[in-house]
């Protein structure tokens, strides 16, 4: 098992991403904490897994240490931190209000940093570590009337490097991954959204936002936990600093070349 004896904080952990993330690395030998704001989804996964939930805003930094001593108080110790957590809210520079702004950051990017921060000291006793840091593509590509979410989460790709940079020679590697449209939540409302306005279903509507990514499907959050899996173990030893990109091939496709595409396909 690729995370026997490991003890993992999750993350925005009671459903998408985070919750298979959850699972996959209890399947994988790790006791994990799970943490999130709303307790009933959270419970119900630290259940299902044999772990612990934690219940809390990711903004919070009394929530970033509470998880970081759950995590030390019941396992005896913090090997992984998964920063899954995660909003988005719409509106382009001039649109988006201050509010709308603010909370972004604060648990897109701040909540991240502060669960980083609460747990490094944790990570350097048991030797080193590794945070993942779960950003977007939107790091790096821009989505129309999304300022805020993608300026929230370019930053974590600063914010990783930071991370290896300055504690890489304690043992703590840093990475962050990259995901385009995965089916969660988050994303159903966009494609709810997205159906309500085109007439047709929300199954149809992933495909249609899919229909040029060279896999022509959206991820299942079991695949991007995969991701998170590899930049978790020992299997990724030597990378730090870096940026996994999953994406079923979104930003390699020349988006300027698609009109010079015969078949249309």
């Amino acid at each position: 098992m690729r995370l026997e004896d490991k003890v993992a904080i999750v993350s925005g952990g009671g459903t998408g991403i985070g919750a298979a993330t959850a699972r996959l690395f209890a399947r994988e030998g790790a006791r994990v904490v799970v943490t999130g704001r709303r307790p009933g989804p959270i419970e119900s996964v630290a259940e299902e897994i044999g772990g612990i939930a934690v219940a809390g805003d990711a903004a919070d930094p009394a929530n970033a240490r509470a998880n970081v001593e759950a995590a030390e108080r019941s396992f005896g110790g913090l090997d992984v931190i998964v920063a899954n957590a995660g909003v988005g809210f719409g509106g382009g520079a001039a649109e988006a209000d201050d509010e709308s702004w603010e909370r972004t950051l604060a648990v897109n990017l701040s909540g991240p940093f502060r669960l980083a921060r609460a747990g490094i000291p944790a990570l350097l006793r048991r030797g080193g570590g590794s945070i993942v840091l779960v950003s977007s593509i939107s790091a790096l590509v821009s989505s129309s009337e999304s300022a805020a979410y993608v300026s929230s989460k370019a930053a974590l790709l600063g914010l990783a490097r930071s991370l290896a940079v300055d504690y890489g020679p304690s043992g703590i590697r840093a990475n962050a991954l990259c995901p385009g449209w995965v089916e969660t939540p988050m994303a159903d409302d966009d494609m709810d959204d997205l159906a309500s306005s085109r007439g047709i279903s929300r199954e149809e509507a992933y495909l249609m936002a899919t229909a040029r990514v060279p896999l022509r499907r959206p991820a299942h959050p079991e695949e991007v936990a995969a991701c998170c899996l590899f930049l978790a173990s020992d299997e990724s030893s030597i990378v730090t600093g870096s940026a996994l990109v999953a994406d079923g091939g979104t930003t390699a496709a020349d988006v300027g070349s698609l009109a010079f595409d015969e078949d249309g396909s």
